[in-house]
């Protein structure tokens, strides 16, 4: 996405370049508006006015755009993503209407990862006009918060290590006069011993830490977001085969929604105590590599036996989410790329969500769909609880068959979560494999504009 200049703007009348949304129940009556020139051009492009079509029709001297979407009157937030992606640089405007909630798309159909190749025909920013001055900051400030979250799960482990998330929230917390905390060594062992050990193997310059960043009044509601910072994944001594490990450098993409969630927070100043903990790790094999069949010590002082050592991510999720508890907030919200039983379930787009309320279970979703951003919902099942008993310790990280692995995951993080605190946990996949309008293949965000939304309802945000 570009950074020079926003993307969306006010519209104030300037000069800027038309465009026009149509479906193809409405085709045939806008063609009549058009010269025989214009018609010809646009059945040259083969529109039809299907969704994510777009054409350029030749206007005099000039030319405007045309898009296809489902519905001109209910626009989606992806349905000019294309338009964004294939025009010209330049500035638009839309006709006969505002473009609403597409501003968004607009934006993130932009973002270009050029960290390390840099693209051999750059495009200039593509500027999108508003009447909805209101809303301009606020539109930005998510997209932003998208494209950080892709940002930070394309970065290769070797860039994106534990200690470069803590300078990211470094800088986060410099940006919003926040407090940081950083846990490392003896003090990490002695008080996050499960975060010790799942990352005591990596190499010295990837050595674990619990980021503990701290914002807001006192006074206010106490909120928590716990994202798993898992830097890299190599499995353990349960290693990964290679087509497994491949994309493990997406593993932090918890902790990536949950700093960029922190950042909307913070930004919009909601009216709460914020606590962001960050378990930052990685799972590498090592001579001091925890073991499959050890019992672990955890901060809330449950003993674990490890039935396998790639399950790590819900240990370190199990010591952060005890930390949290011990505020007494309001809410606990947290992110986790954590099982791949949720991506044979419900694929790469949905999210699956889990919650001890029904009624925040409701918000998240009911604020995903108006946002196209849905999450769906699994069970926290007491049934398969007994799935994690163990013979020698108070539970097992890990169950002994292929049944129900998302819910079990979230059983295993529901015993470190205080007794009757509101939690709801995203586990998603922060990775788009294919792409689509708006959305490059890559890291992605799924559940951030729910949970940002649902937030604003919840504490009554701007």
């Amino acid at each position: 996405m570009a950074d020079k200049q926003p993307l969306i703007q006010p519209d104030r009348g300037q000069d800027a370049i038309s465009i026009h949304l149509v479906n193809r129940d409405g085709l045939g009556a806008w063609l009549k508006q058009l010269s025989t020139s214009q018609r010809a051009a646009l059945e040259a492009q083969k529109f039809d006015g299907g969704g994510y079509q777009t054409a350029i029709v030749p206007d005099g001297e000039c030319w405007f755009a045309v898009g296809g979407v489902a519905d001109p009157e209910s626009l989606s937030s992806w349905c000019m993503a294309r338009l964004a992606e294939n025009l010209p640089a330049g500035t638009y405007r839309r006709t006969k209407g505002a473009p609403g909630p597409a501003v968004h798309g607009w934006q993130t159909a932009q973002y270009v990862f050029d960290r390390y190749k840099r693209p051999e025909r750059p495009v200039g920013p593509r500027v999108l006009l508003t009447q909805d001055v209101g809303a301009i900051e606020g539109a930005i400030a998510e997209a932003q918060a998208v494209c950080l979250i892709r940002d930070l799960v394309n970065t290769p482990a070797e860039d994106m290590g534990p200690a470069a998330l803590e300078e990211q929230c470094e800088t986060l917390a410099k940006q919003h006069s926040a407090t940081l905390k950083v846990t490392v060594g003896d003090t990490l062992e002695q008080e996050y011993p499960m975060i010790h050990a799942v990352g005591r193997a990596a190499a010295r310059h990837h050595a674990p830490r619990l980021l503990h960043l701290t914002w807001g009044k006192e006074s206010d509601p106490i909120l928590a977001i716990v994202g798993k910072g898992v830097c890299f994944d190599s499995g353990g001594l349960d290693v990964k085969s290679s087509t497994g490990m491949l994309l493990m450098k997406k593993d932090m993409g918890g902790a990536a929604h949950a700093i960029a969630l922190a950042g909307l927070v913070m930004g919009a100043g909601l009216p709460v105590r914020l606590h962001l903990l960050v378990p930052a790790v990685e799972n590498a094999i090592s001579s001091n590599s925890f073991r499959p069949g050890d019992v672990l010590r955890s901060r809330k002082g449950l003993s674990v036996e490890i039935g396998n050592t790639d399950a790590e991510g819900r240990l370190v999720l199990g010591d952060a989410l005890q930390r949290a508890s011990e505020e007494g907030p309001a809410l606990i919200l947290d992110f986790a790329t954590l099982t791949g039983a949720a991506r044979v379930a419900l694929g790469p787009d949905y999210p699956a969500l889990m919650a001890r309320e029904d009624a925040t279970a409701a918000a998240l979703i009911e604020a995903g769909r108006a946002h196209d951003d849905e999450p769906w919902r699994l069970p926290l099942p007491d049934a398969y609880r007994e799935w994690l008993n163990s013979d020698i310790a108070d539970t097992n990280n890990a169950h002994g068959n292929a049944f129900a692995g998302a819910s079990v995951a979230g059983l295993f993080l529901d015993k470190f979560v205080g007794d009757g605190i509101d939690w709801a946990h995203f586990d998603t996949f922060a990775w788009r494999p294919q792409a689509k309008p708006g959305r490059p293949k890559g890291g992605d965000a799924y559940g951030l504009r729910a949970a940002w939304h649902m937030l604003k309802g919840r504490f009554g945000g701007a």
